[in-house]
C-alpha cells in the first residue's frame, strides 16, 4: 500500500505532462502535400509539393482548441511527373512562383468532429488569402526504432482554384474545359518529436 501511495505523485505528474501541448516536427521525407484536379473532363491529374519550407505544429491531446498548424510550402517543388506541365504550373498562368514563391496555411480553429477533427485556417496562394476548412485525423503517438515519438496526420478538403487567382483554362470543342475548377487536397504527414 505504501508503494502504491508513493507512486501516485509520479502518475499525476505523468498525466499532466501528457495533457500539455506538445510541439511536433513535420517529417518531409515521410509526408506528402498532394492535390488532384480534373483534366479534359474525362480524367484527373495528381501532383504534390516536395519541399516544406517551414512548419510549426503544436498538439494538445486534451484540448484541440490549443492545437496550432502553420506550414509554408515551396511552390517550385511542385511535381506532377511531367516536366513541361510542371513548368507551366510554376509560370504566370498558374502559381507564378517567381513572384509568389510560397504557399502558406495557418490554422485558426481546430475542433473535434466524430473520430477526427475539423481544421479551419487561412490558406494563402499568390498572396490571396482565404479561409478553408479541412477534415483531419491524428493517430496516437508511438515510439519508432530510434527512440522518437511519431504520429500520423491526414488532412483532406477541396478548394476552388479561381478563388486564389489560378484562372487559366481553355474551352474544349466537345464542351467543358481543360482544367477543372475544384482541387482536392490531401496531406499525409508524419510528425516526430
Amino acid at each position: 500500500m505504501r508503494s502504491l501511495l508513493s507512486a501516485l505523485p509520479l502518475l499525476f505528474v505523468t498525466t499532466l505532462a501528457q495533457a500539455e501541448p506538445t510541439e511536433w516536427t513535420f517529417d518531409p521525407s515521410h509526408s506528402e502535400i498532394g492535390f488532384k484536379v480534373a483534366h479534359l473532363v474525362v480524367s484527373s491529374v495528381s501532383g504534390r509539393f516536395k519541399e516544406i519550407q517551414s512548419s510549426h505544429i503544436v498538439v494538445d491531446d486534451q484540448d484541440p482548441s490549443k492545437d496550432q498548424i502553420a506550414i509554408e510550402i515551396k511552390v517550385d517543388s511542385i511535381s506532377t511527373d511531367e516536366a513541361k506541365r510542371d513548368e507551366h504550373l510554376k509560370g504566370p498562368d498558374f502559381f507564378d512562383s517567381k513572384k509568389f514563391p510560397t504557399l502558406k496555411f495557418a490554422s485558426t480553429k481546430v475542433v473535434k468532429a466524430g473520430k477526427g477533427y475539423k481544421v479551419t485556417g487561412t490558406l494563402t496562394i499568390r498572396d490571396v488569402s482565404k479561409t478553408v476548412t479541412l477534415d483531419a485525423t491524428l493517430s496516437q503517438p508511438i515510439k519508432n526504432p530510434w527512440g522518437k515519438q511519431v504520429r500520423g496526420a491526414t488532412l483532406t478538403g477541396k478548394i476552388k482554384r479561381a478563388d486564389f487567382g489560378l484562372k487559366w483554362n481553355k474551352a474544349l470543342e466537345a464542351g467543358g474545359v481543360v482544367v477543372g475548377e475544384d482541387v482536392s487536397l490531401q496531406i499525409q504527414a508524419e510528425l516526430t518529436r
